[in-house]
């Protein structure tokens, strides 16, 4: 079976043996579950544990911390190796990784003061250590129902200065990791008059504190096993190592390292995979549990599964070369290119799996087959925030049309 990463021979030693472990994982494993965990919508306690012992979940932790050290390219194809297996397991997972990567990899290209860096050491070894010792997880509840998740507004989610830290008050709607996570990593905005989205802060909120709780049922049409409940937060103190990043740095993150707002897509990069997988075993007759009925002499089925395989290398190669490309400050091409890759993995996920239907027939809606889940769970790429298909067109189209500081006088 060929892997998402193409041509294992250009792949580091540490990539080929993290994506090796990813899919093992992945196949004997977290598939096996996945259709329980989404017919329940229950939280995957159980992928955790295996993740936890295979030494993933400091996939992103700096190696000086005791962690792998990934860097991001690692990363995004060890995330969508465990999205071909399951797609629940692999966006939850995303939510505790970038906890690590953006405090690990992306802080450390971004400017700061003596001061900061010194302090976001001191702060970052706190939390890392929680992950490498102790196996504890880490979520990252980013949406509130508003702009700000979008970027166009200062999040609603308020953190106050008081003595020693921050209390801090606000709502998270669709939190995954919601009731699973030992820590919430809070997007939120510094309490002061006339705050922008320059007076941002990352903070780490134990889900043991006073004031937070979690309510809402969790009852979606996909990716069921996220758990993505809604985050309340009731003027919960937390202290200053809390800080995952020095105040106003998420802002020139956002602004400088615009990849970090890319690591939701590998997920769909593995169920598109997932989906051509299905297609061509079931016409090949080798799906476990089913009759052994060729179908692959048919044209029309070839055809299809042609069609899906040059969608899939369409979307494998803007996924790799997106991979290649993360760095800080990237020219005005590359960061185009990241909003063409977003839109393509997450349009062409779907479009992928519908057509597996199309083409495998009636008995691939069956939910005792994989193909179902894999559709369902396709269909909510595009509508994630903070790039959703229709942010990343209109990003990608303003900038194709714009230089930075371009403007047009109002036409009467």
């Amino acid at each position: 079976m060929m892997h998402i990463a193409g041509n294992t021979d250009t792949l580091t030693a540490q990539q080929r043996e993290l994506i090796a472990l990813a899919a093992t994982l992945g196949a004997e494993k977290f598939a096996p579950r996945a259709a329980s965990h989404d017919r329940d919508a229950t939280f995957p306690f159980d992928n955790y544990d295996d993740l936890r012992r295979a030494g993933l979940l400091a996939i992103c932790v700096p190696k000086a911390y005791g962690g792998q050290g990934a860097d991001f390219a690692t990363y995004v194809m060890v995330a969508a190796e465990i999205g071909r297996h399951c797609g629940s397991t692999a966006l939850s997972y995303n939510m505790h990784v970038c906890s690590c990567l953006w405090s690990g990899l992306i802080a450390d290209a971004l400017d700061m003061t003596p001061e900061q860096r010194a302090d976001h050491e001191k702060n970052r070894a706190i939390h890392y250590a929680n992950i490498v010792e102790r196996g504890q997880i880490y979520s990252q509840p980013f949406s509130e129902g508003g702009a700000a998740a979008a970027g166009k507004a200062p999040w609603g989610t308020l953190a106050r200065r008081v003595d020693g830290g921050y209390v801090v008050s606000g709502r998270k709607i669709f939190a995954s990791l919601s009731g699973a996570a030992d820590y919430y990593g809070v997007l939120c905005t510094i309490d002061v008059p006339g705050a922008t989205l320059r007076d941002s802060l990352y903070l780490a909120v134990p889900a043991t504190a006073e004031g937070v709780s979690v309510v809402g049922d969790w009852d979606p049409l996909g990716m069921r096993g996220t758990v993505s409940r809604t985050l309340l937060l009731k003027d919960v103190f937390v202290p200053g190592t809390a800080r995952l990043m020095p105040e106003g740095l998420y802002f020139q993150a956002a602004a400088r390292f615009p990849h970090m707002f890319a690591t939701l897509s590998p997920t769909y990069m593995g169920l598109a995979q997932a989906a051509y997988d299905f297609t061509v075993a079931y016409l090949r007759a080798e799906v476990p549990g089913m009759p052994k009925v060729l179908r692959r002499m048919y044209p029309t089925k070839q055809i299809a599964v042609a069609q899906m395989r040059i969608q899939l290398e369409q979307t494998r190669a803007l996924f790799l070369q997106n991979a290649r490309d993360a760095r800080v400050d990237p020219d005005k091409d590359t960061r185009m290119r990241l909003y063409a890759a977003h839109y393509t993995i997450m349009e062409n996920a779907q479009a992928m799996a519908a057509l597996a239907i199309r083409t495998c027939g009636g008995q691939s809606m069956l939910k005792s087959l994989p193909l179902e889940r894999l559709y369902r769970d396709s269909r909510c790429g595009s509508l994630m925030l903070p790039w959703t298909a229709e942010l990343c067109v209109d990003r990608l189209g303003r900038e194709c049309l714009y230089e930075a500081g371009e403007r047009d006088e109002a036409i009467e």
